[in-house]
């Protein structure tokens, strides 16, 4: 019988390393793209519809340093986000540490035509008779807050900004003030146990605080409020207070237990920011988008739009649209209940609704939608024009490179004294001109005045009188705001020429006199302007709409009165209600805006009465006001 040999069995097959490294860069990824998100290194794809980010400008209160000519100091102008904002320009931020050594140049005024003074409308005057007492309603809340409140307070509001006055606002009754006592005496014992082991007669001593710390961990795995704790833990945590006291008595190395508590106390304090750090983070993003259900709404409308069949021109309202003299408003908006809600108040606010034409600038993306709901809704006879910004730009204006819809940019300014640096920090949003504000008058090259609103803004008293304003050669009417002077930013304008007892003005409601913005050719300024200031990015191209806004209308704003609109709805909690009933406007200003669900519930409701509600898209898509 012959013997077969068997072939040799096949090596072993290599295995290949791809797929390996694929999984272990898989398993990476998983890591990195959640702390990516969580420390927000990565930018939200969910930020499309609505973006407004905040800046932010630190400086001193002028009135204390007016005698050094407005001379103050700028800390920083970073997002209102916990994290830092890029600088915004080498011109501005790069050099502000040399500020003091150099003076700035005053430019003399230009001969401009003296602007009479035109009383608003008595209705304004009788309605707004209580704005001048908002102040001091928050000089009586500051009063009573110790240093160590003042301090934390400020140290807050630098780092996370409004978030500390929504969290603030928002706090909850603790349900685990007994477990977070359990806590700290295990601390304790904890730094007390390793020096009480190594003294000699102390043995009993050890048994029991170690029979203790076992107790209490065994306590704390099973239990995170309150209610969870055991009917027997008032006599546990008497026993542990007993052993602490005995343990305390004795004479160890003092050392160790400092080096342990010090330990501990870091940990704490760490594992505290973090959760501030993280709790911040959700709340600017929750400020900083748009809510789903106003999504679906504006696809459901835009879907809307390409399958109806009875939609076509009105060649009526066309007409009307170009009409010199009818009194046309400008808004800024890709939020369409917004730009409802301004609409509906201004609408029925006005003794004479016939004359009003509403032009709405919107991006590419909202134009349909926004086209479908103006067109098949009524506002008491007044036109509404909705316009495509973006294709205007890319079609008829092609040498302007801001080819982007950007809504009114906002600043957080933090005032505070240099007199009393102890003082409490002073919080105020500052909203401005975006860089699309500034080709208004190429897009309605027949008209010669318009009246630019904000889309967070309510109307609650007739605007008419806006229109009968002699503002001389001024050409924007605005609400001025000299608690910041062009002296006290001059760091952050470049080397441009400034005038640093000007005051900063605000947008939300604007008279803008188109003919003599162009006589002053006020866009084609801006455009040299942005030419000076680094633009590297869209984070720097917004930010630097602070300095071309306040630097183009140098010398050209028509001081409006001060009562014709009560800002700081959107972040201050301190306003007086009957002062809001009674103002004649209305401006969410700030991170919490009414239609979100961060905003104020006090002052939500003067948003919500104009809100359009019988509407099946709005119950569909479960908008709830």
């Amino acid at each position: 019988m012959k013997a077969t040999l068997l072939p040799p069995p096949p090596p072993p097959a290599k295995r290949r390393r791809g797929p390996r490294v694929a999984v272990l860069a898989l398993f990476l990824c998983s890591l990195l793209v959640p702390l990516a998100f969580l420390f927000d290194r990565s930018q939200s794809g969910y930020v499309t519809t609505d973006e407004r980010r905040r800046q932010e400008v630190v400086l001193p209160e002028f009135h204390h340093v007016e005698k050094a000519d407005g001379d103050g100091t700028v800390n920083g102008l970073n997002q209102d986000a916990p994290k830092k904002t890029p600088k915004v320009n080498s011109g501005g931020l790069q050099k502000h540490k040399q500020t003091d050594r150099h003076t700035s140049r005053i430019s003399t005024k230009p001969k401009v035509l003296p602007s009479p003074k035109v009383d608003p409308s008595e209705a304004v005057k009788e309605s707004t008779q209580g704005t001048r007492e908002v102040s001091k309603v928050r000089k009586r809340l500051d009063k009573g807050t110790n240093t160590d409140e003042v301090e934390n307070e400020k140290a807050c509001q630098l780092e996370f900004g409004s978030y500390c006055l929504w969290s603030r606002e928002h706090k909850v009754v603790m349900k685990d003030s007994i477990v977070k006592r359990l806590k700290d005496q295990l601390f304790v014992a904890r730094s007390y146990y390793p020096s009480i082991a190594k003294l000699e007669g102390q043995e009993e001593l050890t048994v029991l605080m170690k029979q203790n710390i076992q107790d209490h961990e065994r306590v704390l795995s099973v239990s995170t409020v309150d209610a969870d704790l055991p009917s027997f833990i008032n006599k546990k945590m008497e026993q542990m207070e007993q052993t602490i006291a005995r343990a305390k008595s004795c004479t160890v190395d003092c050392r160790n237990v400092d080096r342990k508590l010090r330990q501990i106390l870091d940990m704490t304090e760490d594992e505290a920011h973090f959760h501030m750090k993280q709790s911040a983070f959700l709340y600017n993003l929750g400020a900083q988008t748009l809510p789903k259900s106003h999504h679906c709404l504006s696809m459901r409308l835009t879907l809307e739009y390409f399958t109806s069949s009875s939609l076509g021109s009105n060649d009526s309202s066309a007409r009307k649209f170009s009409a010199a003299h009818g009194r046309h408003y400008v808004i800024l908006s890709k939020n369409i209940l917004a730009a409802s809600v301004v609409i509906n108040s201004t609408v029925n606010s006005s003794k004479d609704p016939k004359k009003i034409i509403f032009h709405i600038l919107t991006d590419a993306q909202n134009f349909y939608a926004m086209k479908y709901w103006f067109d098949k809704k009524s506002y008491r006879e007044a036109a509404v024009h909705v316009v495509n910004y973006e294709d205007i730009i890319k079609e008829k204006l092609t040498k302007f490179n801001v080819r982007h819809l950007y809504l009114s940019e906002e600043f957080r300014v933090l005032v505070r004294s240099t007199e009393q640096p102890a003082g409490k920090t002073r919080m105020e949003y500052l909203s401005l001109f975006s860089h699309s504000h500034f080709f208004i008058p190429e897009i309605f090259k027949d008209l010669n005045k318009v009246v630019v609103l904000d889309d967070d803004v309510v109307v609650q008293r007739d605007l008419s009188f806006l229109w009968s304003l002699d503002m001389g050669d001024k050409v924007n009417g605005a609400i001025e705001f000299c608690g910041l002077r062009l002296g006290q930013v001059r760091n952050l304008l470049g080397s441009t020429t400034v005038d640093t007892k000007s005051c900063a003005w605000m947008s939300g409601i604007n008279v803008i006199n188109l003919d003599k913005w162009r006589k002053h050719k006020v866009t084609e300024n801006y455009l040299l302007l942005l030419k000076k200031f680094l633009t590297k990015d869209e984070t720097s191209l917004r930010a630097a709409a602070f300095p071309l806004s306040l630097l183009s209308f140098q010398h050209l704003i028509y001081p409006l009165d001060e009562r014709l609109i009560l800002s700081g709805l959107g972040y201050d909690y301190a306003i007086d209600e009957d002062v809001a009933r009674s103002s004649a406007a209305l401006h969410y200003n700030g991170n919490m805006k009414p239609w979100l669900e961060l905003g104020i519930p006090s002052y939500r409701r003067y948003w919500k009465r104009f809100l359009t509600r019988d509407d099946k898209f709005m119950d569909e898509c479960n908008i709830i006001p």
